[in-house]
């Protein structure tokens, strides 16, 4: 059963939580996004897409472990924001996609993204899991799990309300390419809007090594 008292008297960790749920709803339809742009604009077969959009997991998993440790040493806080801000630019750097943008720019541009959550994701974590108590570690956990879930099923549902609006039913044969692109380009609007509402979200949780009412 959930203690509620976890959130309530915890900013720490209630903020931590909403900034994980932001940052998965901003960030997890990236992927879906450019793979559809990278086939029916750029004309590329999947496993082309696929070997293009796997550079920002490869920097997410090399950087993140690194970012875990640098949240040992600085205020997990200030490595958190930063990855959010990173995530910010880039995706307000993807949301003005156009059909003469190249793959270089699509590729530098999701290191920058991959960078960016590399720097949010651990050391958010570690905010999350040192705003409790060992014995709600489960709860913790959990929870970050929940939160991550929630975000990836608000960034796909973001996509696919989208792309119903401005789409519809119609094929994206190169007639449509524009009406797809625009629908691209409002997605990543919403999840730079929102990534811009994680950046605070993320500042506002406090210094989890200095607040003294972290712990219920």
């Amino acid at each position: 059963m959930l203690n509620v008292r976890i959130f309530r008297n915890n900013r720490g960790f209630t903020f931590s939580n909403m900034a994980a749920l932001i940052h998965y709803s901003a960030t997890f339809g990236i992927t879906f996004l450019l793979s559809l742009y990278l086939q029916y604009i750029k004309d590329l077969g999947p496993q082309k897409a696929g070997l293009i959009l796997l550079s920002q997991p490869i920097v997410m998993a090399i950087f993140s472990p690194y970012a875990g440790k640098l949240s040992d040493r600085v205020e997990p806080r200030v490595v958190a924001t930063t990855g959010m801000c990173i995530t910010f630019v880039g995706l307000l750097i993807f949301s003005f996609l156009n059909e003469t943008t190249s793959i270089l720019s699509i590729v530098i541009n999701s290191i920058l993204v991959g960078f960016g959550y590399a720097l949010f994701s651990s050391p958010n974590m570690n905010s999350i899991m040192s705003s409790v108590e060992k014995k709600f570690y489960g709860i913790a956990s959990a929870m970050v799990g929940t939160m991550r879930l929630i975000g990836q099923m608000t960034s796909m549902a973001i996509s696919m309300v989208v792309f119903a609006l401005i789409i519809g039913r119609v094929g994206i044969t190169p007639e449509y390419h524009s009406v797809f692109l625009s629908a691209v380009k409002i997605a990543f609007s919403i999840f730079t809007g929102l990534s811009f509402i994680g950046i605070f979200a993320s500042y506002y949780r406090g210094n989890i090594r200095k607040d003294s009412n972290l712990n219920p």
